[in-house]
């Protein structure tokens, strides 16, 4: 089957997407890796920023300065302001589409505190918003007569003279390989969070698949070395404690009992204190039980189940022992607001790197990306479907993805991939995470290395082409090494400290690196990584050429 247009991704972004690409006419598709139900946005609980009055400036300015503080010096204003001042003909959109918000007696959005911000502008539903919205444009989707297709792996883009011609996928169900033909495509494929395993809230497939498959398109990624750390996790299970929690007036305490940190200060201090008061050898718990059982389960209802069954601690009457876990990844593919290089390749979401969230995200505003700038992407691959044609697909791409597959079930595998994929995230956690410096960003890239190069002597243990679910964990491995190694790179190269990358050899900012690393992969294996060009100089380079 062809189609129109082809989004790549089940989270806020990619629905989003699909339906503003959607008219009468035209065919679109959404293609995810497994459930469609299943979404870091699913998962995503505290909330979504908005000024809901669209005429309130002041406001408006103050939510764009609070992001753009929050990024640290390298934030995009141009898509930091296009975000703020979209949000709430957004929000008016979500209500239209089913959700419903948590309203006072008058019938008004409640809107409560979250970190970094300097006015109570996210908009909730109960301690459930992310699943909420999810579930509301999975069922416009479907009543758009949008099409599904789950379980398909991105491979690669298929492309032809720098213009996109479809996505070549692995059928997990049979293991074959397809290609899906499309005028245009939209990428919302999320984070990459989850290569840190074991140390983080998101699923383990989290891989930065798309990522890797952008890196061999030929696309530059931006500010990998910049992976936020939630604060408060559960200690055993990595369940995300909501910064709700600490919105809704929850303390953060030590196990003398003191309060030793803002609770609602950006992401990346309240983790770092965190974590220092740990190195001490103390523990760090989240104290709600002043808040009483009442409060807890009207706006906490999630997080007391969770608490009670995950952990047996009763949260009205207990305190919830917690500690940092990777969390969201403000690196991505280098867009510019959702456009790449590749005509007809549209990106947004997670994935995406197109300067709103800089050096560190501003809790509350994850959500609103996705719908803001899946909302652009999804209009813009829409347009473009309707005034180009197809492009041919270029076959030799397609005979080197059925041959790396048939590789990987052929022989055998002395290797545990599961393994590798545990002692990855741990190596990640201790020495590319929190707290960096020279000696552990090294012997990480040492680490990574050497399991890049023992990943591709993995094969199937299990010959069976039928929902053969070690073909994708080897293949997902793949991505995870790859995208691990870009990350390194850049924290090695940006030798300072700012937002989430903190080096303890570099602990202070400067104003040298106010600017943006990029990483290109000129061949398989050998990785660039550059600044990336002001766009004031770009203009004084295209005048002199001009010129010329």
């Amino acid at each position: 089957m062809i189609y129109d247009v082809i989004v790549v991704g089940g989270g806020i972004a990619g629905l989003m997407a699909a339906i503003e690409a959607k008219d009468e006419q035209n065919r679109v598709a959404l293609i995810t890796k497994g459930n469609i139900f299943k979404s870091n946005s699913s998962m995503a609980s505290g909330g979504i920023n908005s000024v809901l009055d669209s005429n309130n400036t002041k406001e408006i300015n103050q939510h764009i300065n609070d992001t753009f503080n929050s990024a640290k010096g390298i934030g995009n204003k141009k898509a930091i302001t296009y975000m703020c001042k979209e949000a709430a003909s957004i929000i008016e959109k979500l209500v239209n589409y089913g959700v419903e918000f948590d309203r006072d007696e008058n019938n008004n959005i409640l809107q409560r505190p979250f970190g970094g911000g300097s006015s109570n502008r996210t908009c909730y539903v109960g301690d459930k918003t992310g699943s909420a919205i999810t579930m509301a444009l999975i069922k416009k989707a479907k009543a758009k007569s949008i099409t599904f297709l789950p379980n398909n792996f991105v491979l690669n883009l298929a492309k032809y003279q720098n213009r996109v011609s479809g996505i070549i996928a692995l059928n997990k169900e049979n293991s074959q390989v397809i290609i899906y033909p499309s005028k245009a495509v939209i990428l919302a494929g999320g984070g990459y969070a989850g290569i840190y395993r074991a140390y983080s809230t998101n699923a383990p497939d989290y891989t930065g698949d798309l990522l890797a498959v952008a890196l061999r398109a030929g696309l530059c990624l931006k500010d990998m070395e910049f992976v936020q750390f939630h604060p408060t996790g559960f200690i055993k299970t990595n369940y995300l404690v909501t910064e709700a929690a600490r919105g809704e007036g929850g303390y953060l305490v030590n196990s003398e009992g003191s309060r030793f940190i803002n609770e609602l200060g950006t992401r990346d201090e309240v983790a770092r204190a965190i974590l220092k008061e740990q190195l001490k050898g103390k523990k760090v718990f989240i104290d709600l039980r002043h808040l009483g059982l009442e409060k807890i389960q009207k706006k906490l209802s999630s997080l007391y189940n969770a608490a009670l069954m995950q952990c047996g601690v009763n949260i009205s009457e207990e305190l919830l022992e917690i500690k940092p876990v990777a969390h969201y990844t403000m690196g991505g593919v280098d867009v510019n607001m959702t456009s790449c290089e590749i005509k007809g390749l549209y990106i947004c979401g997670e994935m995406a790197s197109n300067g709103v969230h800089g050096a560190n995200r501003l809790g509350g505003n994850s959500l609103l990306e996705g719908c803001v700038f899946g909302n652009l992407a999804g209009n813009n691959a829409k347009e473009y479907a309707k005034e180009n044609e197809f492009s041919p697909i270029d076959y030799n791409i397609v005979v080197k993805d059925i041959e790396i597959l048939d590789y990987i079930f052929q022989g055998d595998s002395s290797k545990n991939f599961n393994a590798i994929r545990i002692s990855l995230g741990k190596c990640l956690f201790e020495k590319v995470g929190i707290i960096r410096n020279e000696k552990t960003l090294t012997e990480a890239f040492d680490y990574v290395k050497y399991l890049r190069q023992i990943s591709y002597s993995l094969h199937c243990i299990n010959k069976e082409k039928n929902n053969n679910i070690e073909l994708s964990a080897i293949l997902e491995l793949r991505n995870a090494l790859e995208i691990a190694e870009a990350i390194i790179l850049s924290a090695q190269k940006r030798c300072e400290s700012r937002g989430a990358h903190y080096r303890n050899d570099y602990p202070n900012s400067a104003k040298e690196f106010s600017r943006s690393f990029v990483i290109k992969e000129l061949k398989k294996g050998y990785f660039k990584v550059s600044f990336k060009e002001h766009e004031i100089i770009k203009v004084i380079k295209n005048i002199f050429i001009n010129k010329e």
